[in-house]
């Protein structure tokens, strides 16, 4: 397939435009997708998450560079808020990055996230898959930044770093709903603001409460201070660069890896499964009124959404 080549060459215009379709769920994207899914599986994909302000695509920016340093491609996947106006992404994160323009190593890409929750756009999955077959080393995807429910990350990054900054009220609240759980690196950015200290001592105590973790991984806090003291954020920087392929090593060496490929592989068959079984069925129900006349019949109290849903699936199922 000629687009599939244009893919693995690395052409960019090919790969803007197939993420485009991907995003717009134009019919065609997805029989592209087939055809490079036994092409990817060779990227490191980290995932970078954290509240709004956290200074994660600031972070991002000079790890890319840092990559740059030791020779690596990257492809960036920023999932923006969705504009009200064309539905597609902001651009906010993107404006960031303009120094990775010109670079032929570096591909970014903003993904909106209409309407899906966890911090992530519902493409995002095949995003990944498409920077991947285009021979990136690493992928880089960071979310929205919408508060505690950006877990959703988990699924998709085989390294997840946590970004949190000082004074931002109870920061207990910014390692609560799974963050502390999903964490495989944690960045205290802006180190050098009042608060810092404590946070690093708050954080140490939660991860003390942990029983185990998995291959022996206990999440590393590195500390980021202000990026123009050029010496001391450098240092951070290689450090954090450092922790990111030491924490692949180590999923590699335990072998949980795979674990971390299933859980990415099962929850693409899932929506796979969505889009092929019950979109066409809403899509109908929606066309022929159906589901009007089932909602006016929930008014009226006539049924149950489950009675009704057993009556559907039974209907489909059957066919």
């Amino acid at each position: 397939m000629e687009i599939t080549k244009k893919v693995r060459d690395g052409d960019v215009r090919t790969v803007s435009r197939l993420i485009r379709n991907i995003e717009d769920r134009i019919p065609g994207a997805k029989d592209t997708i087939k055809h490079i899914f036994p092409h990817t599986g060779k990227a490191h994909v980290i995932g970078f998450t954290g509240s709004p302000g956290a200074g994660k695509s600031t972070l991002i920016d000079c790890l890319v560079a840092e990559l740059r340093k030791r020779d690596k491609t990257v492809g960036v996947l920023l999932v923006d808020p969705t504009s009200p106006f064309t539905g597609g992404a902001i651009l906010g994160d993107r404006i960031r990055m303009q120094r990775h323009a010109l670079d032929p190593g570096v591909f970014v890409r903003s993904l909106a996230t209409r309407g899906a929750l966890g911090g992530l756009s519902k493409a995002v999955g095949d995003a990944i898959h498409v920077l991947d077959a285009m021979g990136k080393d690493f992928v880089i995807v960071e979310t929205v930044g919408t508060g505690q429910q950006e877990v959703e990350i988990i699924n998709h990054a085989h390294t997840v770093v946590v970004v949190l900054i000082p004074g931002m009220g109870d920061e207990i609240q910014a390692i609560k709903a799974g963050i502390l759980e999903i964490a495989d690196i944690f960045v205290i950015n802006k180190a050098d603001r009042d608060g810092a200290g404590k946070l690093y001592r708050e954080l140490m105590y939660m991860l003390s409460m942990a029983d185990e973790f998995p291959g022996g991984w206990k999440p590393p806090i590195i500390r980021a201070e202000n990026m123009f003291a050029a010496d001391s954020f450098g240092k951070s920087l290689h450090e954090l660069t450092d922790t990111i392929n030491a924490h692949y090593q180590n999923l590699v060496d335990k072998h949980l890896l795979g674990d971390r490929i299933l859980r990415k592989a099962m929850l693409e068959l899932n929506e796979a499964l969505h889009n092929a079984i019950l979109d066409p069925v809403l899509t109908e129900l929606v066309e022929t009124g159906d589901m009007r006349r089932m909602a006016d019949m929930l008014l009226k109290k006539e049924t149950d959404p489950y009675t009704l849903a057993d009556e559907v699936a039974g209907k489909y199922l059957r066919e």
